[in-house]
């Protein structure tokens, strides 16, 4: 799956300038490089900004953090898995049997505390429905809240897809410390929402597969000329279903809009070699030798192609 710029994965910790500078907002600013979202005197701040500004959109999105922040704390769990939920293990060793135990440090929530951020940004959303970097952190939250069954996530973000592709509202996205906000257009929006799809698939759950797949249908069905989300429904097949017949027929269809596009003829590539169609592989390696972008993935390509040849 072809990636753009990683804005949505991690939830951070800082603070956008979206409305007017005022002196709450400078002193939040301060206090946060010192003790952090939600150290000492955060909350007694917070609290004064609110009965001053009760409707300031810095001031909700502050409130959010600090709930979050205090919701939050971790736990090491075992797997016998070499990777969960996109992770590599802080640590390995084997049991007495000679067994693999793999440790993970995950994030874990405090339930009334996380439900008392969401309700800071769900006042936000209400004040302000046309910033999309709160519909995001809102995303973000439920996604590192669920772990490995993202069904809130998915359901929050098919609302958000529904509600942009059905209104006419302008849209607007505010960055860490942007004065501005960036206008976002349906292009924009696209991007932005794949980035979503790649989180669900690097989960690697069985429910972050099938969140995955949603949410690319639904992609799809508003964007089915755009090579991205045909691209996923195609790996999904490969990758998850090993239905081979099925990834073809979605990598293809993104190759017809475009067919210079690497990162789906790899994949159709690989899904060629699992399926051992020589005859497909040859096909899609000869597409990787014309379009490769650097000279060392043409150059396997051919070596690849030119061993094939000579069987």
């Amino acid at each position: 799956m072809k990636r753009f710029i990683y804005i949505v994965a991690a939830l951070t910790l800082s603070i956008s300038m979206s409305a007017q500078t005022s002196d709450y907002l400078r002193r939040y600013n301060l206090l946060l490089d010192r003790v952090g979202p939600s150290g000492v005197g955060m909350e007694t701040l917070i609290n004064n900004w609110a009965k001053d500004y009760p409707v300031d959109a810095d001031m909700l999105q502050a409130r959010f953090y600090f709930y979050l922040s205090k919701a939050q704390s971790t736990e090491v769990i075992t797997r016998s898995e070499g990777r969960y939920m996109g992770m590599s293990p802080v640590l390995s060793l084997k049991d007495s049997t000679g067994t693999d135990v793999h440790y993970y440090q995950l994030l874990k929530y405090d339930d009334p505390l996380f439900a008392e951020a969401v309700k800071a940004l769900d006042s936000a959303i209400s004040l302000y429905p046309e910033r999309l970097d709160f519909r995001f952190l809102k995303a973000n939250a439920y996604l590192s809240y669920e772990r490995e069954s993202p069904d809130m996530t998915l359901s929050n973000i098919l609302g958000l897809v529904h509600e942009f592709m059905n209104s006419d509202i302008d849209w607007k996205y505010y960055g860490a410390s942007a004065s501005e906000p960036t206008l976002i257009d349906r292009d924009a929006f696209a991007k932005l929402i794949q980035e979503y799809c790649y989180s669900l698939y690097s989960l690697a759950t069985p429910a972050s597969y099938d969140a995955f797949l949603k949410l690319s249908q639904r992609m799809n069905e508003y964007y089915p000329k755009n090579t991205d989300f045909l691209g996923n429904l195609g790996s999904y097949y490969m990758v998850v279903k090993k239905d081979y017949k099925s990834a073809f027929r979605f990598y293809d269809k993104a190759l017809k809009i475009k067919p210079d596009e690497v990162s789906i003829i790899k994949n159709a590539m690989y899904a060629a070699r699992a399926s051992k169609n020589v005859k497909l592989e040859k096909k899609y390696l000869k597409m990787l030798v014309r379009y490769a972008d650097d000279e060392q993935t043409r150059l396997m390509a051919q070596g690849r192609l030119d061993g094939l040849n000579a069987k």
